[in-house]
This record gives C-alpha cells, structure tokens and sequence, in this order.
C-alpha cells in the first residue's frame, strides 16, 4: 500500500488526507480510506516572530505586534516568539516551524503606518529592514536558507520614520500601525487567508 498527502477528500492510492481547515488547524489526518482507519496525524507548527529593539520605539514594532498577538486565543499549534534584535538563535524555532510569519519594521519607501504583507521566496526578495538588530533579517534567512531551510514564510512589514526620535514607547502612528498588523496577522491564522 502506498502512502501519500493530498487536499482533504482527494485520494492518493489507498489513502487521503483529511482536515476540515488545514490552514487553520494545521491538522491533518492521513486516511486508509478502504477500512476508514486513521494512520497517522500530522501537526504543522506555525511560527509568529516579532522582530525589533523596543529601545528605539517603533523600530521595536515588530515585537510589539507579536507581543499583542499572543495575548489573544490562539489556535494550539501557533507559537509566538519575541525575537528582540535577532540573532543566530532564531536560526532553531525557524528551523522547527513548518509555517512562519515574521513581523518587522521597515524602511521601504512606502508611507509611515503602511503594513505590508508580502511572501519573498529568497531573502533578496525581502524589502528594506531598520539596521539596528544584531544580525539582519536578511542574514539569518540567508543562513536559514543555506541550512535547508524551505518553509513557507510570511513577512509583514510596517513601515517607520527611520528618523524618529529614541523613545521606550510606540509613536501614536507605531501604535495604530501595530493594532493593524495584528488584526491581520491574528486573520490570517485564524480563516487561513490573509486580510483583504
């Protein structure tokens, strides 16, 4: 007999997969559909880090935003991670998540306050990030991918006045922007779809 995944309700030889929501639930079940027994189930893990120095006010958005998402009911495969001013040891909840949405401050050119959700394939792909982490976005996924990495990720950038003056706090537009972001987010692993 012959093992495979697929869409809920299609078959694969002798199996199929079944989820009522995989994107929500991140729960699949592989099915002998000839006896209805259930031969396994799998759990994808969904990663939402918030990157960013919250000594430097909005620069700090990205963990403000993460920090906002884990407060509310969340589904019980979707881990929340405070990844300050990054750093190779984000390298392993990366690695261990099958799904991972990042969220960070940006530099892009678009206007103050703007979220932008975007799915780069490779780091190049990514837009303009603050420069104030330890290691950049763009380098802990460049190693992440070197390292094997292929996971589905999603960036929400949030656009910042990268000459906003030292604060421990968000701007009233950092605080707007980042009530924004976390709707979308918390949409998004919730339906399974992105907010419009």
């Amino acid at each position: 007999m012959i093992w495979g995944f697929s869409p809920c309700g299609m078959q694969t030889n002798h199996t199929k997969t079944c989820a009522s929501d995989p994107l929500h639930s991140g729960t699949w079940e592989n099915v002998n559909h000839a006896t209805g027994t259930i031969i396994s189930i799998v759990t994808t893990k969904t990663l939402i880090l918030g990157l960013g120095n919250v000594l430097m006010g909005d620069e700090g958005i990205g963990v403000y935003v993460v920090r906002a998402i884990e407060k509310e009911a969340l589904p019980a495969d979707v881990e929340c991670l405070d990844g300050g001013t990054g750093g190779f040891t984000l390298l392993e909840p990366l690695e261990n998540a099958d799904r991972i949405i990042i969220i960070d401050a940006a530099n892009d050119g678009n206007p103050i306050g703007t979220v932008s959700r975007t799915t780069p394939r490779f780091s190049r792909d990514y837009p303009p990030t603050l420069t104030a982490h330890d290691v950049g976005m763009k380098d802990l996924l460049d190693m992440f991918y070197i390292r094997g990495g292929n996971h589905d990720i999603v960036l929400y950038a949030i656009t910042i006045d990268p000459k906003q003056p030292i604060r421990m706090s968000l701007s009233e537009g950092g605080e707007t922007a980042a009530a924004e972001a976390a709707q979308q987010v918390l949409k998004e692993i919730r339906e399974g779809v992105p907010a419009a």
